[in-house]
């Protein structure tokens, strides 16, 4: 594996984070999971709830060690210190307060290791005017322009329904990560990584910002609803069954007429180029749903789309992914045999590397499973230490 000896601590929580230490974890890094007693990471009891384990833990915490510890306690202070001098990565989404409050931040880390790599994943960033500000995946949403842009172009601003400013910050954390790995090997030096959910985000801003001003204001970028408002044929279209997306750009316009059986619109007045087709849509997308609404299926609509190389795809749910074709074949999807669950299908690693073996996932950790194999291990406790930092509930744990 990739970052095999790599091991990493973990006190992370929520999504963002977790998604960091999740990735690293697929790539054979050791990551030790240190959670705050005496609950442990509040996504633990998010729903959905199955024989008293939530799904939701699972898919970003499989393959973790949980140490569990009441971290007000100065013994605990100890271990977490011991641990940084053994790990070459620390990962935190906590408060800038709570993180200079545990000792977390990276000027105190660097005394006790320095080459650990610390990154901090955060909504506003560390180095900030809004250090203070808290934020979760919808705030990063709305301040970022993400919002403003989705919808209905005559409605309110929109969420996107999954955690795309999480997620988003998470895999920039994670890439940071390695190229600071990276950096390490040549240098020998360790780093601080500051990522921001809203700088991730407002990075995935293709146009929006440098068309307003390219255009000297001509351009304002707002919600255009399902359809494009300078590209068509581009958006969500009715079809037998449901909705095909279609994005078709200059070079495929002529495939599309062919596959509608409509060579006659390809260089007809309205529609020759791009700019006609983007002002008189209104005429245009009534033409393309009658004909997607012939097809007995959409998989035939798809099928024909495809054949003249016309870029389509049919609306899928989350729930059509599971036994699709491609997720399967492609490892997009995998199960999961969770003790407690049962079988769960989740997403597989997005990542393909030719030299990486493999992954198989070991179960998501009960809270503080791994307390006596972490200390003993790694720190050199004897087992009558243990025991009297579980008497004393500086250790903690629970199964689900």
């Amino acid at each position: 594996m990739i970052l095999d000896g790599v091991r990493v601590l973990d006190f992370t929580q929520y999504l963002a984070g977790p998604v960091v230490t999740r990735l690293m974890a697929e790539m054979g890094a050791e990551i030790i999971k240190v959670e705050q007693g005496p609950n442990g990471d509040p996504t633990r009891i998010l729903p959905v709830i199955k024989n008293g384990r939530s799904a939701y833990f699972i898919q970003q915490n499989l393959g973790k060690k949980s140490l569990c510890l009441d971290l007000s306690k100065p013994e605990s202070q100890t271990i977490i210190d011991g641990l940084v001098a053994e790990c070459d990565v620390v990962v935190e989404n906590f408060s800038k307060r709570v993180a200079d409050k545990r000792k977390l931040d990276y000027r105190s880390l660097i005394k006790i290791n320095p080459k650990v790599i610390v990154a901090s994943v955060s909504a506003f960033g560390r180095d900030s005017p809004y250090a203070a500000k808290t934020g979760y995946d919808w705030i990063a949403q709305a301040f970022t322009g993400v919002m403003h842009m989705t919808g209905p172009k005559d409605g309110k601003p929109h969420p996107v329904g999954i955690g795309i400013a999480d997620s988003n910050a998470g895999v920039h954390a994670f890439s940071a990560i390695g190229y600071a790995l990276y950096y390490r090997e040549k240098t020998g030096r360790g780093q601080y990584l500051d990522i921001s959910m809203i700088d991730a985000l407002y990075h995935m801003n293709e146009i929006t910002v440098q068309g307003y001003q390219a255009s000297d204001g001509a351009y304002v970028p707002t919600r255009v609803g399902e359809h494009h408002a300078l590209v068509c044929p581009c958006g969500v279209y009715k079809s037998a069954e449901g909705y095909i997306v279609l994005l078709v750009l200059q070079n495929q316009w002529p495939g599309l007429c062919k596959a509608m059986g409509r060579p006659d619109l390809t260089n007809d007045v309205r529609f020759a180029d791009q700019d006609l087709r983007a002002k008189n849509q209104a005429e245009l997308i009534p033409i393309i749903e009658t004909w997607l609404q012939t097809f007995a299926s959409d998989i035939d609509a798809w099928a024909c789309l495809e054949e003249y190389r016309v870029p389509s795809a049919p609306v899928l749910s989350p729930q059509d992914t599971i036994d699709h074709e491609y997720y399967r074949g492609r490892g997009a999807i995998r199960t999961v045999h969770d003790p407690v669950i049962g079988k769960l299908q989740l997403p597989g690693f997005p990542l393909r590397f030719s030299e990486q073996s493999e992954y198989t996932p070991s179960a998501v950790p009960n809270l503080g499973e791994h307390n006596a194999d972490i200390l003993v291990n790694i720190l050199g406790y004897g087992r009558d230490r243990i025991a009297e930092l579980a008497a004393k509930s500086v250790l903690l744990s629970k199964q689900d």
